[in-house]
């Protein structure tokens, strides 16, 4: 209850006092002699009458639930997804007990005052009967389906949403979203510890697309309820073993990693699993592997050495990278000055169509540039190019997505790239190269002889230092690589960038020796050594870390750098959902091509091929469409793009549906979830054994809903009645005790 007319608690004060000063003094001095009891009565009821007087003034209100309570509905929403089955709520499955609650405590309740309406919770919402409940949905989507609730019941009297899950979530699972959503009455159904079980909880892996490329493989695999017992996990290529390895966990419930190196086939697309053999006391099986797919190699990358001047260095280098059945490598060397003054170019093209646009030193067009996947820039001073030219070249970069590694002494002179428009695209500063870096910066072993390779804590994982196939067998052949000639004084990092290796200088100077950022859409790496071709020279014949290194470094350079027409496919997609494919279509200089017709096909697992229908995205040159994929295993993508009659070219993409379980991915209650839910809404949240309380929440919460009516106390005929027996049994005493 509450007044419309609320008075200062001071008037309040004032009102008390003034009705009791008139009660007191109106039986002051009794026309008829009365005694005490007397008295005391016929003042209380004389106060009595007066407060309710007042009372009334004020206008008391009281909020009440329409009158057909019935008009306010519950909706109450059951988790049917998988890992509702898993048997760990008081050893029987999560959806047995979800029922129970239902039908013995929830529904109940809620149907004395609301109607209750019950719905299916998996990838959507829909109605459900219990007496017809499974637990066999693929998708658990909890906040989508409190959206299409608050959708449904929008402009409807809701007291509350019910939700009855245990937590887990396969789709977007944060609350922001969750605006004009009623209260959420979360009941956790399960065990936070869950049952024993082992998991594949992570899988990657690199993306070789060259030729003859290794990749690692990285997984993370977990333990719960078994302690520290060890266990087996297998690596298999497309169902055959590759690998295996004995886990020991350091702790139960803790997660172990590992890294495997392997190659994958040339000609065709490798689907790698890593996979846990199930032990008889797991109750759950779904989540012991996981899933990867590594496609074919794709075309060869084309490279463009840029070298101010031949030398020992560049003869190496190039012959390195010819040797590479991956790359197509172009190299330009500036050879000196005709009488007249023009600069003279030595060029040798893999193709000889790419020549002609070579013979002045540097591409002619953007075309000629952006057809090549990285570029070497090698001793060059910066008046060897225009800043025209320079800035394609970081155009080349952040906008076509090229590779870029600089190397060479005077590439770094005061005279080199300093000031140029490519400087800003490099990792490291060069206007403060002469600013050693503190010895503790970095981690690295210093403890070798000046102009020697020291690798940092970052560089040991790279891919682009790793030597050997383990980390031990890196660290081992760093060490045993001759030291440099010299080493330019690089400059610190920028921001973003990573330090691969550093190296001391003769007076004790710390400088970094490699580089490697992210600069735009592409990447770049800078080498600060000189006289790197001593590692070939100076040892054994069969020595290949020097080819190694440099291959690799190419590799990671030119990998990532798209085709004018590009196909994005998805990554983790599972059956039955809907994937969505984006192709984008531009031209040889990456220019989007809004007019482009592209046509696209589907393979599926069963060997049939389906024709997609593509939108073309306003101003973007991006084509998308959706696609439902109804099977596991692998899908390949074929699109091609055309401007009127002219080829802008083709893009195939495999991708593998059904790699890891989502739905069992942690298979535990995950009261968190729920209890962020909640929180966002305005509800609360309880667990299984509790779940009585929500009736009362749901009570509560109605009595504060805006949706209810408003009824003045004083209007009431027992209000009336209240107050005229007041008035009456004061008369009526006033009578029997002599007084008029």
């Amino acid at each position: 209850m509450h007044f419309a007319f609320p008075l200062p608690l001071w008037l309040v004060a004032l009102v008390i006092a003034a009705i009791a000063a008139v009660a007191f003094l109106a039986y002051r001095r009794p026309l008829a002699p009365l005694r005490p009891f007397q008295r005391g009565a016929l003042v209380a009821l004389r106060a009595a009458g007066l407060s309710l007087v007042a009372i009334f003034l004020c206008r008391p209100v009281v909020l009440r639930p329409p009158a057909a309570a019935g008009d306010i509905v519950v909706p109450i929403l059951l988790d049917v997804s998988r890992s509702m089955a898993v048997a760990d709520a008081g050893g029987r499955p999560r959806i047995a007990r979800a029922v129970q609650l239902l039908r013995d405590e929830v529904l109940p309740a809620v149907s004395r005052r609301f109607a209750p309406e019950v719905y299916a919770v998996g990838s959507g919402l829909a109605p459900l009967a219990l007496d017809r409940v499974q637990a066999d949905a693929n998708q658990s989507d909890l906040i989508g389906a409190l959206d299409a609730a608050r959708d449904r019941y929008r402009g409807r009297r809701t007291a509350g949403i019910v939700l009855v899950s245990d937590g887990g979530v396969t789709e977007r699972a944060g609350v922001s979203g969750l605006s004009g959503v009623p209260p959420v009455f979360a009941v956790g159904v399960g065990s936070t510890s869950g049952v024993p079980d082992r998991e594949v909880v992570g899988l990657t892996a690199g993306d070789p697309r060259l030729d003859q490329a290794s990749i690692d493989l990285q997984a993370s695999v977990v333990s719960r309820g078994f302690g520290r017992a060890p266990f087996d996990v297998r690596v298999l290529a497309n169902g055959r073993q590759v690998d295996t390895r004995r886990v020991v966990p350091a702790a139960d419930g803790t997660p172990v990693d590992f890294t495997t190196t392997l190659v994958p086939d040339r000609a065709a697309p490798t689907v790698y699993t890593v996979e846990i053999p199930q032990d008889p006391g797991e109750s759950i099986g779904d989540n012991n592997a996981r899933s990867v797919l590594v496609g074919p190699p794709g075309r060869k990358r084309r490279v463009l050495v840029l070298e101010g001047a031949p030398g020992f260095e560049h003869s190496f280098l190039t012959r390195a990278l010819g040797e590479d059945s991956a790359f197509e490598v172009d190299v330009v060397v500036r050879k000196g000055k005709t009488d007249a003054g023009q600069d003279t170019f030595m060029v040798q093209a893999a193709a000889p169509g790419r020549a002609a646009s070579l013979t002045s030193g540097f591409p002619a067009r953007r075309e000629d540039l952006y057809s090549y996947d990285a570029l070497i820039v090698a001793n060059i001073e910066g008046d060897s190019f225009s800043r025209v030219q320079l800035g394609m070249a970081a155009d080349f970069v952040a906008e076509r997505g090229g590779g870029l590694l600089a190397l060479g002494g005077r590439s770094f002179a005061e005279h080199g790239l300093i000031g140029t428009p490519l400087e800003p695209v490099l990792p490291v500063e060069l206007g403060d190269r002469r600013s050693a870096l503190a010895r503790s910066s970095f981690g690295a072993d210093l403890g070798g002889a000046h102009d020697t390779v020291a690798l940092t804590p970052e560089g040991e994982a790279h891919p682009v230092m790793r030597l050997g196939a383990s980390l031990d067998e890196t660290r081992a052949r760093w060490k045993a690589m001759p030291a440099l000639a010299a080493s330019a004084p690089l400059g610190g990092p920028r921001p973003g960038a990573t330090v691969l290796a550093v190296t001391v200088a003769p007076g004790g100077a710390v400088y970094p020796v490699v580089a490697a950022q992210r600069y735009g859409q592409g990447r770049s790496l800078v080498f600060g050594g000189e006289g790197a071709w001593r590692w070939r020279m100076l040892q054994p014949s069969t020595d290949r870390t020097y080819e190694l290194f440099w291959r690799q470094a190419v590799r990671w350079l030119a990998g990532p750098a798209p085709d004018p027409v590009e196909a994005a496919v998805p990554d983790a997609a599972q059956p039955g959902d809907w994937v969505t494919f984006a192709v984008d279509a531009r031209d040889g200089a990456f220019v989007p091509v809004r007019d482009a017709t592209v046509t696209a096909t589907i393979s599926v697992p069963d060997g049939d091929s389906r024709p997609l229908t593509l939108r073309r995205e306003s101003a973007s040159g991006r084509f998308t469409t959706a696609f439902r994929a109804e099977q596991k295993g692998l899908y390949r993508l074929h699109a091609e793009a055309k401007r009127g009659e002219r080829a802008l070219g083709a893009a195939d993409r495999w991708f593998y549906v059904g790699g890891a379980d989502r739905e069992l991915a942690d298979p535990r209650l995950n009261d968190g979830t729920l209890r962020r839910i909640a929180r966002a809404t305005g509800g609360r949240y309880v667990d299984a054994a509790s779940a009585g309380q929500v009736a009362s929440w749901l009570d509560a919460g109605a009595a504060e809903s805006a949706d209810l009516e408003q009824h003045d106390l004083w209007q009431e005929p027992w209000a009336l009645a209240l107050l005229v027996s007041v008035l009456s049994a004061e008369w009526i005493l006033r009578r029997r005790w002599g007084l008029r």
